[in-house]
């Protein structure tokens, strides 16, 4: 079988600059969703993409291996990245690949961007998010529509960054005749229902797919880069001027428009609007004149914190906060250990201890309370080493009525 793609990349209608990149081919679909907001999200996405496109080639059996070996090299070239140049420091990117042998689809995935599967009418979402909102998701504190307005939708658990070395999902799925793959970054996925998908990706061609999930992505007000890839399985082979496609960030050569228009308006000519090429920042801005950006959750959360004046004044006042914490915990420890008491040996005879049976490097937890005449030679082995081995007590009553029945026990035993 075959792939019939299509990729779109648009910059959407609030950032300056296309963080996102994709890249679709005869074997391949991937996309990279860069999240590094000041430090060059774009540059990680677009290394990424860079490193995966090597997969465009007919795997061998190994299709996974292959998938998982692929997104380590694109994690150890962000790495170098930053070993090079330590600005970039705190880059990184989601990945989500598909690769296809002619009978199925090896996937990898790590982050938020998603990869669906349309068969038969019917729409699944084969990968899971690492963020923060579907771990709520998963516990069952939230839904998923809850999920599209909670105030921390954006935050990832895992992403490439040349410094954890996160491990990517990885799994396999048979492909039919007949099925569509649909490949995006959150800019789509975070706006547009299931079912809103669902209903685009039942109609038309690749092409007027992938541009009309954008399309319908801007005008649900998604205010992120939205990057879609489609794909088609098929028995027939694709025409002969379908050429591997590379969008986003990690474009070095003009795409090629699936419905007509030049290079600079993505949707000209598509319907009713010309929605890519909204200006995200105005032309008439003064150089050098600050242009304030709109709340910008994405760079928000990725983006290292500018630490502003006296710093070295907050992080101090931090400390101060932390140690008295600290000694409190410890105070309200120290006090309530004072209350406990257990049975013991101590110089061979049985003692009553105050404090925990326990101990730490340097300090002690418990010292010896009341020593009694009862003498561990004139207990039955067992019970004295019921005694050796630490017998805890309620309260000092309780410890002191242990301490009786051995009492009672060593003229008999």
């Amino acid at each position: 079988m075959y792939l019939h793609y299509s990729a779109i990349s648009d910059v959407g209608r609030v950032r300056r600059e296309n963080q996102d990149s994709g890249y679709a081919g005869p074997w391949l679909l991937t996309v990279c969703d860069g999240v590094g907001g000041a430090v060059r999200g774009d540059l990680a996405s677009s290394t990424a993409v860079q490193a995966l496109r090597k997969l465009d080639q007919e795997p061998d059996d190994d299709i996974l291996g292959q998938v998982a070996g692929a997104v380590h090299r694109a994690d150890d070239r962000i790495a170098e990245l930053v070993e090079e140049d330590p600005a970039l420091n705190g880059t990184s990117t989601t990945a989500t690949v598909a690769l296809f042998d002619g009978t199925r689809f090896g996937i990898g995935h790590i982050g938020d961007s998603r990869a669906y599967l349309y068969r038969r009418g019917e729409l699944r979402q084969l990968t899971h998010d690492h963020t923060f909102v579907q771990s709520l998701i998963d516990e069952g504190r939230i839904t998923e529509e809850q999920s599209r307005t909670h105030p921390h939708r954006n935050l990832i658990l895992k992403a490439l960054d040349g410094i954890r070395h996160e491990e990517p999902d990885l799994f396999e799925f048979p492909a039919e005749p007949g099925d569509r793959v649909f490949l995006c970054s959150d800019g789509a996925c975070g706006t547009l229902t299931h079912d809103r998908m669902a209903e685009i990706l039942g109609t038309g061609t690749p092409d007027f797919a992938a541009v009309e999930l954008v399309r319908a992505s801007l005008e649900a007000g998604s205010t992120d880069n939205v990057t879609c890839l489609v794909a088609d399985v098929s028995e027939e082979a694709p025409p002969e001027d379908l050429t591997p496609l590379l969008v986003g960030a990690a474009a070095d050569l003009p795409r090629r428009l699936p419905l007509g228009g030049a290079v600079g308006g993505l949707f000209r000519g598509h319907r009713s609007g010309d929605t890519g090429e909204i200006p995200p920042v105005p032309d008439d801005v003064p150089e050098g004149a600050y242009v304030a950006d709109p709340i910008d959750p994405e760079a928000a959360r990725y983006a290292p914190r500018d630490p502003g004046r006296h710093a070295w004044l907050r992080r101090l006042l931090m400390a101060a906060v932390l140690l008295g914490l600290g000694w409190v915990v410890l105070a309200a420890g120290w006090s309530w250990s004072q209350q406990q008491f257990y049975v013991a040996e101590d110089g061979g005879k049985v003692t009553i201890f105050r404090g925990i049976d326990a101990s730490l490097p340097g300090v002690s937890l418990s010292h010896p309370y009341e020593v009694t005449d009862v003498e561990l030679t004139r207990l039955s082995d067992i019970d004295a080493e019921q005694v050796r081995e630490g017998i805890e007590s309620d309260d000092l009553e309780d410890a002191r009525l242990t301490v009786d029945n051995y009492a009672a026990r060593q003229d008999v035993d």
